[in-house]
């Protein structure tokens, strides 16, 4: 995101560099007006650490089809919003990071493989070695928390990101009808470790990351 400044450090904002210097305007020999700058604006990006970044953290094991199109589109939304990075982190038992196809969810779809074992707790120890501003960081696991390797390094994960001050929400998997698919009990442990777990539709994760910017 772009802010305006006095210092050259960017591009001239050429529309707020002619409302700042109206006053100058007089009309020319041929009657065109003319325009003499006393102050220019320029634009430079604000820094990064005041911006806001999700860590989409996407379960792409055997049984998680459905969800990896959900979390694409999901990814594709957020990227277009100002102020907002989105990482996208795909694990099974190895962790493939493919944050430079955001964009374009036709070809982050094309970039997936799903199969093979859940490690979640492998997913989440990559997001969280990537997290520089936890305050400004939303972590959201898209999952059927079907914990195939082990729960207490899920748990201890789940813990970690929570006590550094990084905002947690589990997205339970949905099936082709839309209904939620999750191993209740896992869901249950790692909300009482600090990342509570919902079944929300794409809409409904909007509002709740817009919530969490806004308050």
């Amino acid at each position: 995101m772009q802010r305006p400044t006095r210092r050259p450090v960017g591009p001239l904002d050429l529309r707020r560099t002619v409302r700042a210097n109206l006053h100058t305007a007089r009309l020319g020999p041929a009657g065109t007006t003319i325009l003499v700058p006393e102050r220019f604006v320029f634009r430079t990006r604000s820094r990064r650490s005041l911006d806001w970044h999700v860590v989409l953290v996407v379960d792409v094991s055997g049984s998680m089809e459905v969800a990896t199109v959900y979390s694409a589109l999901v990814a594709a939304v957020l990227s277009a919003l100002p102020a907002l990075s989105v990482r996208f982190i795909t694990f099974s038992t190895v962790v493939i990071d493919l944050t430079d196809h955001v964009e374009d969810p036709l070809g982050l779809l094309l970039e997936v493989s799903v199969g093979g074992g859940t490690d979640i707790g492998l997913g989440l120890r990559h997001a969280r070695d990537g997290i520089t501003v936890p305050s400004r960081t939303i972590v959201a696991v898209v999952s059927d928390f079907e914990e195939g390797t082990s729960v207490g390094r899920l748990l201890s994960e789940v813990r970690a990101l929570a006590e550094s001050g990084a905002h947690l929400l589990g997205i339970a998997a949905l099936d082709d009808t839309g209904a939620p698919t999750f191993n209740r009990g896992i869901a249950e442990q790692v909300a009482a470790a600090g990342m509570p777990v919902a079944a929300l539709s794409p809409l409904a994760l909007a509002r709740w990351i817009g919530e969490r910017i806004n308050a």
